[in-house]
């Protein structure tokens, strides 16, 4: 009697002992999915924190990338202001590009080119990345390809394939050239390098645009260090020019013996002479069509004058003997023509 009843006793305490941890644990489990929202809403807004961080610390790394990505057309807008200075003083002579030529270890040249240019900075950065510019450079005779692998609004990655036209002294000829083109607008440069090396080991350079306050001296004794401080000294007058710089490195697979290489060093050096001519002449023309007037009497003078610098450009020696006989006709027609 006495073994039943503490038996009994055993199984009522055993039974508690599990309805309390089974309280416990619904208790706890309840608890957690009460509060579950509560730590995920927490969890989700300190991520959105840290991630609203992240991005305006990059913002503030790189404030100009900002202002091109939230709007693209804050740079045309710098651009039209400078453009305005320079339509009420379109005043400048161009002068012959600087050129250095030297002869690293194992290397054709490396060419240093620098010129000053009578144009803001993104006017002649827009010459230079435009994808038609087969029309301003001479030496392009074809765009075979042109692909854009990377857009990030100021900057793209593009590749290219080209071929190109080169001249010296009696000689002429074209090559293929295919490059990786890395062209970024914050800093106006233009980074290219050979795809695949054949003929030619290494082909690489870079095209850099540099601004530089013409009017300066009307800031004097103030020094201007950016565009904004230069614009309201000079009240919106002072114009902005360019320092163009093309940095190039050639270097064949077998580098020739002289008086080959002299030769390849010539053609380079010719041919990037003629880049930057051809670059300086559609700025000119730029500046041109800012005064319509000046080019309407500048167009009306080279109708009356003759054709000899026309005829001294053209290859060909028939074609040049007929347009000589052709501008002698006409003079002699003119002098018959009584006034």
């Amino acid at each position: 009697m006495g073994e039943t009843e503490m038996s009994k006793t055993n199984i009522d305490i055993h039974m508690n002992k599990e309805n309390g941890k089974r309280r416990a644990f619904d208790s706890a489990f309840s608890t957690f999915f009460v509060q579950l929202p509560h730590k995920l809403h927490n969890c989700l807004k300190s991520r959105l924190q840290r991630l609203a961080k992240d991005i305006e610390g990059v913002n503030s790394v790189n404030p100009v990338l900002r202002k091109e990505k939230g709007s693209s057309t804050a740079w045309e807008v710098d651009l039209e202001k400078q453009m305005q200075a320079w339509t009420e003083n379109p005043s400048w002579v161009d002068q012959s590009p600087e050129i250095k030529v030297s002869v690293p270890k194992g290397s054709l040249c490396n060419l240093n080119v620098k010129v000053n240019v009578g144009l803001p900075p993104d006017a002649v950065y827009n010459i230079v990345i435009d994808p038609d510019n087969k029309r301003v450079f001479k030496n392009i005779k074809e765009v075979i390809s042109r692909e854009v692998l990377v857009d990030e609004g100021s900057r793209q990655v593009v590749e290219l394939e080209q071929a190109a036209i080169w001249r010296f002294l009696w000689w002429s000829g074209t090559i293929s050239v295919h490059v990786l083109v890395d062209q970024n607008r914050v800093d106006h440069s233009m980074k290219f390098k050979q795809v695949k090396t054949g003929f030619m080991k290494k082909f690489e350079g870079c095209w850099k645009v540099d601004p530089v306050f013409i009017d300066e001296k009307i800031c004097s004794p103030f020094k201007p260090k950016t565009w904004e401080q230069y614009c309201a000294c000079t009240k919106g007058k002072g114009r902005v020019g360019s320092i163009v710089s093309l940095d190039q490195l050639i270097q064949p697979a077998i580098v020739p013996p002289p008086p080959i290489s002299w030769y390849l060093r010539g053609i380079t050096t010719k041919t990037s002479e003629m880049l930057i001519n051809d670059m300086l002449a559609e700025t000119a023309r730029i500046r041109e069509s800012l005064n319509p007037e000046k080019s309407r009497k500048a167009l009306e003078i080279s109708v009356g004058m003759s054709d000899e610098g026309l005829v001294d450009n053209i290859w060909d020696i028939k074609e040049r003997w007929t347009l000589r006989r052709r501008s002698a006709k006409q003079c002699h027609r003119r002098l018959l023509t009584p006034k």
